[in-house]
Parts: C-alpha cells; structure tokens; sequence
C-alpha cells in the first residue's frame, strides 16, 4: 500500500511540474541559476469554477477576455516570488502576481452611506479630460475614473501602482467585451502595458517581477535602485526600454570605452621630450650668442 501510495504521490509532484513549467515558461530554472538568486517559490493554485467566471460578469457586466478566462481555468491566480542573497542575509526581490477571481474587484468601490455627500473621489480627475483630449491626435485615450470604464486591478505591483484590467468607452447596463492592460503609477497617470492579457503574462515573465518594471514603460522610468537591480538581472531587457524611455541616454548610461581611455599612456611624454630638447638648444644658442656678444666687447 505504502508503495502505491508513494507511486501516486511522484505522479501528482511529476503532473504539478509539468503544468508549472508550463505555466512559468520555465522562468523558475532560469531564476535558480542567476548568482545570487534563492528561494525561488511558485505557488500552487487550484483552477477556478466556471461558475464562479459568470458570476464575476454578471456582477460586473464584463465579459472576460478569452486568454484571461483560460488561464484562470487552469489556475485561480498566479504568484511567485524569489530572493537574493546579500551578507547571508535572504532579501526579497521579485514578485510576479495576478489576483484571483475573488480579488479581482472593481479599482473604484461604490460610494459608502457614510461617506459625506461632496467627498473628493477619483472621478474628480477627469473634469478636464474633454479639454485634452483633441490635442492628443493619435495617441491612444487614457482611461477614465468615472462611469465612462471599468477597471480592475490585476495586481497592486506591491504599492508602487496598480496593474489594471480596463474596459473603455462603457455605457450603463450595457455589458462591456473589449479591454486592455493598463498601468496605473503613483500620481495617478496611466500608461498602456499591452492590448491583451497574453502579452502582459509574457512581459510579467521577461522582467522577473523585478521591482517597479512596470515604469519602463512610463516616460520617467524606474527608480536608480530599481535600475541598478535591472542592470543586474535583466541587462538585455532593461537596457532596450531604457533607450527607449530615454532616447538620449547620456544622463544614465556611462559610455567608456577601455581601449580608448587607456590606449597609449606610454606615448604621452614623447612630444614633451622634444619640447625639451628644442628648449635646451635654444637656450644653448641663446647661451653662446650671449658669449659672443660678451667676448666681443672685451676685444
């Protein structure tokens, strides 16, 4: 008995690998082989109830989107965190995280009986909206607080913003179907991440759930700290967007080259040798002018 047991025990620890690995894209044996990098943990998450999909829409009047409802299917959410190891000490670093279906709640919550009547609230952001947008030709509107989109957070990027599901263009009591992935910061601006929630999943992965890696894709960018943990993690990745964020690039990025700031240090005393001996022969003529003027005088 105890040998069945164990049989089906390394079939399901074998079957949880494989949808793991399958899951992370195989971001977890590429996290454990980084220098540095402990504590790599995936955790595991049951698939959600279907009926439990329809109820989230027909509580939100949304539809979800299909690679979103898919991956929900196979697991209720999705977490994994790694640390790095600094002076024996295990620092927390990367957190990859999209809620579940019961966190999956509305960004802004329906207005409290207790609240007073002329509270300020997100909504009020967007009073200037209709000035701005004429003049932002074909760029893509930002989402709005009030009723006009549905947003849903995804992720609370661990306080430093909020990763948004977002529907556009909303009317009340009409069920919303189109949406995208949008980025909230902290002063409250947003940023578009991607079009679907498959591309997102896929960025998620690229960046390891580095801290603030969603402001690679904010004109500002990063913080220095978060840069320097970029620089060591993800050089490739974080060095594109980083040109793009900044196309100059002079303000951050040292440009030395090696060959060229210490190619030829020997060779540098050569022209002030032959400036000394130009000097000593032309203090020596000086010198014998002088003593021929002298010699001259006496005669």
């Amino acid at each position: 008995m105890k040998t069945i047991f164990q049989m089906e025990e390394t079939k399901e620890s074998l079957i949880f690998k494989g949808v793991a690995e399958r899951l992370t894209l195989g971001i977890t044996r590429i996290l454990e082989n980084m220098p540095g990098v402990v504590d790599v943990r995936f955790v595991e998450r049951e698939p959600a109830e279907k009926r439990s999909l329809l109820s989230w829409e027909q509580k939100n009047t949304c539809i979800l989107p299909e690679d979103l409802r898919d991956f929900y299917l196979t697991t209720d959410g999705f977490t994994l965190t790694w640390s790095v190891k600094l002076d024996s000490e295990c620092v927390p670093l990367g957190l990859m995280m999209i809620n579940s279906v019961a966190r999956l709640c509305p960004l802004l919550q329906p207005v409290s009986l207790f609240s007073l009547p002329n509270a300020p609230s997100l909504a009020d952001l967007d009073w200037e909206e209709n000035n701005t947008e004429s003049g932002t030709g074909h760029a893509r509107a930002a989402p709005h607080f009030d009723s006009r989109c549905r947003i849903f957070e995804l992720d609370s990027c661990g306080g430093n913003g909020k990763v948004c599901l977002v529907y556009k263009n909303c009317t009340p009591g009409v069920v919303a179907q189109q949406s995208e992935i949008w980025f909230l910061d902290r002063s409250l601006c947003w940023h578009l991440l991607t079009a679907t929630f498959t591309s997102y999943y896929r960025l998620m992965i690229t960046y390891l759930g580095l801290p603030e890696w969603q402001y690679a894709f904010t004109p500002y960018g990063p913080s220095p700290q978060a840069k320097q943990w970029a620089s060591l993690y993800q050089p490739l990745t974080f060095s594109s967007e980083l040109s793009l964020a900044d196309p100059a690039g002079d303000s951050h990025l040292n440009k030395l080259d090696p060959t060229k700031a210490f190619k030829g240090k020997a060779k540098t005393p050569i022209p002030k040798k032959k400036q000394s001996t130009q000097c000593s022969l032309g203090s020596t003529a000086k010198s014998q002018g002088s003593t021929g003027r002298h010699s001259g005088g006496k005669r």
